[in-house]
């Protein structure tokens, strides 16, 4: 039995490959190594893992992400 739960913050930075730009956004449904569905000013993404990274397409434009960052927690005794 592992002595650690694994959690994921919920925000990433997605970077659209289209223009270079970088925007932080909000995420729902982290499933690692599988999808996320992404969040930019009320604007849904689903994001899929390609063996890499996670690439969405949206409005004609490909955002990509490494996903978001890991945190680990404690539990039990210390």
């Amino acid at each position: 039995m592992s002595n650690t739960d694994t959690v994921y913050e919920d925000r990433v930075t997605i970077t659209c490959t289209n223009n270079d730009m970088e925007v932080e956004a909000e995420i729902d449904n982290f499933r690692e190594k599988e999808s996320f569905n992404a969040f930019i000013a009320g604007n849904k993404i689903h994001l899929v893992f390609n063996g890499k990274v996670y690439v969405g397409n949206q409005v004609g434009l490909e955002f990509v992400s490494q996903g978001p960052k890991q945190i680990a927690k404690l539990r039990g005794r210390y």
